[in-house]
């Protein structure tokens, strides 16, 4: 029986940076054997971050999060997983609301405010998450790492590919104003040269994630 990976992609821009990312490390999966189930959370149905109802922390709903709405199949499908590929922009120094709403959820079900058992996952499956944003490479690298940090601690163990300095546009003369914060042509030799590389080793990333 083939394993199985959900893919969720946190960002709006279908043919961008993260979907394109996420598309990469999927086709990785799958040639190396796995089932793919991919959610955009974009398209979903309404949905919400946590609610502090504490359900979660009784035991008969222990590690699940109670609330029914657009985000609990892909909660239920990642319970089921045999590993994660999730993926988000970077919107003013945080990743997407879509992304932190899905991550309070997944998180905040498994966090039991217990000191000897702080965590009531079943069973860790690996992550693999990928951030892209517009700012100089590295800018980011705090926040990834902490994310990474607390994916591995509550859900399994996570590598990170992040790409900085993306490409927002395919024609930035198109802007009603100059958008003079960025170096357009350093933007577009980065994506012509290095972003397909980070393709590549999203494939691979995405190929490897079963072990």
């Amino acid at each position: 029986m083939s394993k199985k990976i959900v893919v969720v992609n946190a960002g709006p821009r279908k043919g961008w940076n993260t979907d394109t990312l996420l598309s990469e490390a999927t086709r990785g999966a799958a040639d190396a054997g796995a089932e793919i189930v991919r959610f955009d959370l974009f398209k979903l149905e309404k949905y919400t971050g946590c609610k502090s109802c504490f359900g979660c922390k009784k035991e008969r709903n222990k590690g699940r999060c109670i609330i029914k709405d657009g985000l609990t199949p892909v909660l239920d499908a990642i319970r089921e997983a045999d590993g994660l590929i999730i993926g988000s922009p970077n919107y003013l120094s945080e990743m997407t609301a879509s992304f932190r709403a899905l991550y309070e959820r997944l998180i905040l079900q498994n966090l039991t405010y217990n000191v000897e058992t702080p965590c009531c996952t079943e069973r860790f499956i690996p992550v693999l998450l990928i951030h892209t944003s517009n700012a100089p490479e590295g800018s980011y690298d705090w926040l990834v790492g902490n994310y990474q940090q607390t994916l591995s601690r509550f859900v399994g163990p996570t590598q990170v590919l992040v790409s900085g300095n993306t490409l927002q546009l395919k024609d930035y003369s198109k802007t009603d104003w100059p958008w003079t914060l960025f170096d357009i042509p350093g933007k577009q030799q980065r994506h012509e040269t290095v972003f397909p590389q980070e393709c590549q080793h999203a494939y691979e990333l995405g190929a490897a994630l079963l072990g």
